[in-house]
């Protein structure tokens, strides 16, 4: 490999480069220097330290101490790819998932853990076993047993029955039956309410618990239960907070020897997720916990108190100082407001409150947890690392003088670089670098560029910001999701305030008119010259009434897959007198996120139209859309599209939170919820290709073409996780990529109605009406659309759901045509007669220039 000769050359080949990673210029001759040498120096430096049980890693400073920009280190890319080739690179690369796994700490050895699952299992007692050896306590006169744990053992109902609990432990407080196969809420719910002392069950993770109200029959069963399944019961009462608060436990059941007030002794108390609706509790108040200073109610509705009576409540325990809530929750939208109703505090949500009356601002949520990867015994390793990477990626894409490449590249930085854990106030950036030691990109090797931007001391934790340059107009605490617990409730309630203004948004009326364009047939018998960039236009324009025209300025009609703007006007001599085939603000329709607000805006919530959202304004109305349907146990995947690319370029499905926020870096995108359930043709997707001549926007004079195509995936549709990679399975555009297999349309209408004992009338119908509705509201919307001398034709893609719905996928823009000009085609509609394909243009041309309708209708 070539070395570069001078620090000059290296300069001047990496100017840009070194300009755009931001890398001071004083560090430029060292980088030089590293480079060349192939120096990774940070070991020296630096040492990773494993936190959150092993879960996570940080990095620390070893040595003395460091300036800012005084030094800076190359960081290896452990892993680069594309997106698309992910999985097949960790199935196929020897030792590259189990590097990955290790760095991501999912790494866990799956034949060690099932060993020693194994000896576990050994020597595990039985239920009855479990159950004779409390016995034998109570015998004795060693124990009175009050809390009973009987979890995993295959307990199913008629076994419960014959262990009798309730005869043989009577004074039982708490009982865990989690993880059995528990049926029969009847039998359960005889069980436990003969257990009179109850105070907490749980019942976790048995098969009843499926059914609804399996949980309200044994709490009316059970009037001393003030813990069911980890909720709080309307019940609960100085045991359950006892509880929380670390009194009572397994080997303290009952506290008898504090029954005055045997709360008095709670500093700290967690009641996050307890689902409490009522706090107004004789034993929740400042005279029986009097010396708490922590509390947490995180995570539970509060929806029976108002918001008075809470902070009322608050103010009461005088040595409250640290406290937990939801901002927006029940109390209130806004810390300042928090902080200034509760003085007493100092710590909010971990943020200390003189920095909250500082800032003024209505805090979303200040300490945030980070999210750690999950995973279950026996995933794979490559499963594993899919799921855990997008807490560590980073991306770049490539590009030349000639031109930027369609994909991005994705890239994992070493175990040094991937140490680097978040911060807001960082002591330290990263950015990658690509090095051309020849001079070319051919040559590029990538690399991280690890510098100080801030003085750091040994024992330090080295942290970056995972979004640099990112403020708040470009919606960095959503964002920050990606990586860390956000607060639910705040991203659901920005969710359901959309979602209600979408829902009172009423139809909007069509553009009313009775006017309609005029032909441009000249009665002398002149021609139309016509001027078009696209081949299939020249070569099967042959009516007599066109003739093509190599020069713009000389002709009527402009037919261009260009976008006409004042300046290409200027250059070409194109006059506001010419014909063009594009109308203005046409965008509202063509670029993916205009046509979802223009649509919403007009009609509100529509069924045709998947909910849709522009991730670069509604980032935090999906989060809250993604949070209510996992909530709600609803299908959460999505599929993310680029504003303004064809062919899928750069889209892709997931249902992974955090890579659906990530996969913003690449590029503006709006993420749509994926039809999940499509309508099949033997078994493989499909999607619909319409054809819309607009001749007038007001008043709105639109047609449909007789012809429509059908573009059908190669494989056979699966929502098998790791299928979404696969281009010819999810996807049905195959003119520029996998293998184009044509079916005439007639053929597929028949057979698809065969195969699902439909009408294709009745579906065409309402795709009409889908149509239609959506150019109605484009000319509501966008009046300023209209144009006396814009005439265009737009492509529309259809899909339908597995119930014969339509529903809309895009619109484009001088669509590709091929298929129209290559094939004869009878029409599904209509008249039924044969269409040529060599006659597309000519009928389209006489639909919207002279004002025929042969192989089109009117919408």
């Amino acid at each position: 490999m070539n070395k570069f000769q001078s620090f000059d050359d290296f300069v001047k080949v990496h100017g840009v480069l070194l300009a755009a990673a931001g890398i001071p210029q004083s560090l430029y001759k060292l980088l030089f220097q590293k480079l060349s040498s192939d120096t990774f120096d940070g070991g020296h430096y630096f040492q990773i330290e494993p936190i959150e049980d092993g879960r996570q890693r940080r990095l620390l400073f070893t040595s003395d101490s460091i300036a800012k920009h005084s030094n800076l280190f190359l960081v290896d890319h452990a892993w680069t790819f594309r997106l698309s080739e992910a999985y097949k690179q960790l199935c196929e690369v020897p030792g590259l998932a189990e590097r990955m796994a290790a760095l991501m700490c999912v790494d866990v050895d799956l034949d060690s853990a099932a060993e020693e699952a194994g000896e576990e299992d050994s020597s595990k007692l039985s239920a009855v076993e479990i159950v004779e050896r409390e016995m034998c306590k109570v015998k004795e006169g060693r124990d009175d047993t009050r809390w009973l744990e009987l979890e995993e053992l295959d307990i199913d109902d008629h076994m419960l029955v014959s262990l009798d609990l309730p005869s043989k432990f009577p004074n039982l407080l708490a009982l865990s039956l989690c993880g059995n196969n528990l049926r029969d809420v009847e039998v359960v719910s005889k069980e436990v309410t003969r257990l009179n002392n109850l105070k907490a069950l749980w019942l976790n993770n048995n098969p009843f618990l499926e059914h609804s109200n399996s949980e309200a029959a044994i709490i009316q069963g059970c009037p001393s239960l003030e813990i069911c399944n980890s909720k709080f019961t309307s019940n609960y009462g100085e045991w359950a907070l006892g509880f929380c608060g670390g009194i009572y436990d397994k080997d303290n059941a009952d506290c008898t020897h504090q029954r005055d007030h045997p709360l008095e002794s709670v500093t700290s108390l967690d009641l996050s997720n307890r689902f409490i609706r009522n706090l107004m509790n004789k034993a929740f108040n400042p005279e029986e916990i009097t010396s708490l200073s922590y509390l947490n109610l995180r995570g539970n509705p509060l929806d029976q108190n108002s918001l008075n009576d809470l902070l009322q409540l608050l103010k009461g325990f005088s040595c409250l100082h640290s406290l937990e809530v939801d901002i927006p929750g029940p109390l209130g939208e806004s810390a300042a407001e928090i902080v200034e109703a509760l003085p007493n505090l100092s710590l909010l949500n971990g943020v200390n409150t003189s920095k909250i009356m500082e800032s003024g601002k209505s805090l979303v949520d200040s300490m945030l947890q980070p999210c750690l990867p999950e995973w279950t015994a026996g995933e794979p390793l490559t499963d594993r690392v899919i799921n855990a990477m997008w807490l560590y990626l980073m991306t770049y894409r490539l590009a030349d003088e000639e031109k930027i490449d369609e994909t991005s590249i994705w890239y994992v930085m070493d175990e040094l670089g991937s140490a680097l854990r978040h911060s807001d106030k960082p002591n330290f950036r990263v950015s990658p670098f690509l090095y051309m030691p020849e001079g070319n990109l051919a040559s590029a090797v990538s690399y991280s560029i690890l510098w100080p931007i801030d003085d750091v001391r040994e024992g330090d934790e080295c942290t970056r910001d995972y979004l640099f340059g990112i403020g708040e107009e470009k919606q960095r605490s959503a964002r920050l999701t990606a990586w860390f617990h956000t607060p639910k409730n705040y991203f659901i309630k920005e969710y359901e305030i959309y979602k209600n203004t979408l829902q009172s948004i009423k139809i909007a009326s069509p553009v009313q008119g009775s006017s309609i364009t005029s032909s441009l047939c000249r009665g002398d018998g002149r021609v139309l010259h016509v001027y078009a960039d696209i081949p299939q236009v020249e070569k099967y324009l042959t009516r007599p009434e066109f003739v093509i025209t190599t020069e713009p300025k000389d002709a009527d009609i402009i037919w261009t897959s260009m976008q006409i703007d004042e300046e290409t006007k200027k250059a070409t001599g194109i006059n506001d007198e010419q014909y063009i085939n594009q109308f203005p603000f046409e965008a509202c329709l063509v670029m993916k996120h205009h046509l979802a607000k223009t649509i919403q805006k007009a009609h509100g919530l529509v069924e045709w139209l998947q909910p849709t959202y522009n991730l670069e304004t509604q980032l935090s109305q999906l989060i809250g859309d993604f949070h209510v349907r996992e909530r709600e146990k609803l299908d959460n995947l999505w599929i993310l599209k680029p504003w303004n690319m064809a062919r899928t370029i750069d889209t892709t499905i997931n249902s992974n939170l955090s890579a659906i926020i990530r996969l913003m870096e690449t590029g503006p995108k709006i993420c749509q919820k994926y039809i999940e359930h499509p309508a099949l043709f033997k078994g493989r997707k499909f999607d619909l290709r319409y054809i819309v001549l607009v001749r007038s926007m007001n008043p709105l004079e639109i047609f449909l073409a007789e012809v429509f195509w059908v573009r059908l995936a190669n494989n056979t549709y699966t929502l098998e996780k790791h299928s979404f990679d696969q281009y010819e399975t999810h996807f049905t555009v195959m003119n520029y990529r996998g293998k184009l297999n044509h079916m005439n349309t007639p053929d597929f209408v028949k057979e698809f109605e065969k195969e699902h004992e439909v009408n294709w009338l009745d579906i065409h119908s309402r795709i009409r009406n889908m149509i239609k509705s959506a150019f109605e509201a484009a000319a509501a919307v966008h009046p300023e659309m209209h144009h006396s001398k814009s005439r265009a034709m737009y492509g529309v893609d259809v899909m339908l759901d597995s119930h014969f719905q339509p529903k809309l996928l895009e619109i484009t823009y001088c669509p590709d045509c091929t298929r129209a000009v290559t094939y004869d085609t009878e029409a599904v509609v209509g008249g039924g007669e044969t269409v040529k394909g060599k006659e597309f243009y000519n009928y389209i041309f006489g639909c919207l220039f002279l004002n025929e309708t042969n192989h089109v209708s009117q919408l």
